[in-house]
């Protein structure tokens, strides 16, 4: 059976039934391990320094991403062959350049599909990592809307589907994009909330946001879908914040080691969707 979360909406309407936890059986997972058991350099964040470092290089060969990376170069052909295989990367000569998926216009502005496009490959590598749903977000408004996810493949999942709109002031990926809203946002965001008002709610939201901004990361449990936990990160360009990156998924699969091990990998997987938007710009 499925059981069904509606995310709250501030103007105490129902948002859109994107937002669901399967539970067709509970299992645990060997990814949910203590972080000192896990490696610092997994095969995700190796995969992830290949994809940014070409598309920093705009063009590079696999002997020259060897000796940056200090990578044998029979493992970074390996990497070549896996993205090139889902058209991440494409050969050019003797280089290698973003694939037809990642070509993307620039401008000061990025649209929907450019973010869902170019976090794509991103995305499939966090949820292979971690073994939970991964997702990125925009804020349209006072709603964090999704834009693309690649869900678990565990029977027992969080699955936030694409134009599912969340709270901003509720759960990580909501967080993720307020803490660094104008804060004028904040204040409509506070306006517009049906809960009781009262100043311990507002000191509160105040006091996980500033936090946020210190950390970089957001964390929560059990907000905006119940008996969840999620953790996201912020995607920023040089003209601001455009969007925030995160993993979701059962509170009963995802412990203190998942998430610790989650929020070192999220900062490297939005510097990569960074890097895509923008080729040929440092980092």
């Amino acid at each position: 059976m499925e059981l069904r979360h509606v995310p709250r909406s501030h103007a105490g309407e129902s948002a859109q039934n994107g937002a669901m936890m399967s539970m067709e059986s509970e299992r645990a997972t060997a990814r949910d391990r203590p972080p000192e058991e896990a490696s610092e350099d997994t095969s995700f964040a190796r995969g992830l320094r290949v994809l940014l470092t070409i598309a920093d290089r705009g063009e590079i060969r696999a002997d020259e991403l060897s000796a940056l990376l200090d990578t044998p170069i029979s493992t970074i052909y390996r990497y070549l062959r896996t993205l090139a295989g889902f058209g991440f990367v494409d050969r050019q000569g003797a280089g290698y350049r973003l694939g037809p998926r990642l070509i993307i216009g620039r401008g000061a502005n990025v649209t929907a599909e450019e973010l869902r496009r170019t976090a794509d490959p991103v995305l499939r590598l966090l949820a292979e990592e971690t073994g939970e749903t991964a997702v990125i977000v925009r804020r349209v408004g006072l709603m964090a809307v999704c834009l693309h996810e690649v869900p678990s493949r565990h029977p027992l999942r969080v699955a936030i589907a694409p134009d599912t709109s969340l709270p901003l002031d509720s759960g990580a990926f909501g967080k993720a994009l307020l803490a660094f809203a104008p804060p004028e946002i904040l204040d409509e965001v506070l306006a517009a909330d049906t809960r009781s008002p009262g100043a311990p709610i507002e000191d509160r939201l105040r006091a996980d946001l500033a936090d946020i901004v210190t950390s970089g990361v957001a964390r929560s449990v059990g907000e905006a879908i119940g008996s969840s936990v999620a953790i996201a990160v912020p995607i920023f360009r040089e003209d601001g914040i455009v969007a925030a990156i995160g993993v979701v998924g059962p509170e009963s699969r995802c412990g203190l080691g998942w998430r610790t091990r989650v929020a070192r990998l999220l900062p490297g997987a939005a510097s990569s969707v960074v890097g895509a938007l923008s080729p040929g710009l440092s980092a």
